[in-house]
């Protein structure tokens, strides 16, 4: 089956969003994504976009995006963030989030960026698998810190 994978317009975003509850779903916190269609699409087109997509389309149907932003590093200078990457568990087997991954590090290698990075669940081995032929370091040594919205306005309030 053929696809093609382009960048995402404004008029994606339901569709990615629909990706994006299925990861969810896949990480076991389905219950954690607030964003909304409205949300996505004013952070990733309006005047100062946070975020670029691509998605792949088979038969007029969107069935996988990456989701990145550029982010800097002191040590490096500019690096991309992927933040997901996810292909419809049905049409999985294509190819689809090679080619999806390809198509970021084409562009952050246009771009000129130091690094591209990204997380990755310790128990998604088929992922890591991939990732270590592509020759991407798994860095085991940092653990990921976050600040929700709840801790940062506790924080704040009891400054």
């Amino acid at each position: 089956m053929s696809f093609i994978i382009r960048e995402g317009k404004s008029k994606d975003m339901p569709a990615v969003l629909k990706l994006i509850k299925e990861l969810a779903h896949f990480e076991k916190e389905a219950d954690a994504v607030e964003v909304t269609i409205e949300k996505l699409t004013n952070d990733g087109f309006g005047e100062f976009p946070l975020f670029k997509t691509f998605v792949a389309e088979m038969d007029n149907e969107i069935v996988g995006m990456a989701l990145f932003y550029p982010r800097y590093s002191t040590w490096k200078g500019p690096t991309i963030h992927l933040e997901d990457l996810i292909v419809t568990e049905e049409k999985r087997g294509y190819k689809i989030g090679s080619a999806l991954y390809t198509k970021v590090i084409e562009y952050g290698y246009k771009k000129g960026v130091k690094r591209i990075e990204w997380v990755v669940l310790d128990w998604n081995t088929p992922a890591i698998d991939f990732y270590k032929k592509t020759g991407a370091t798994i860095l085991r040594d940092w653990d990921t810190v976050q600040l929700e919205e709840q801790a940062i306005k506790n924080y704040i309030e009891n400054l």
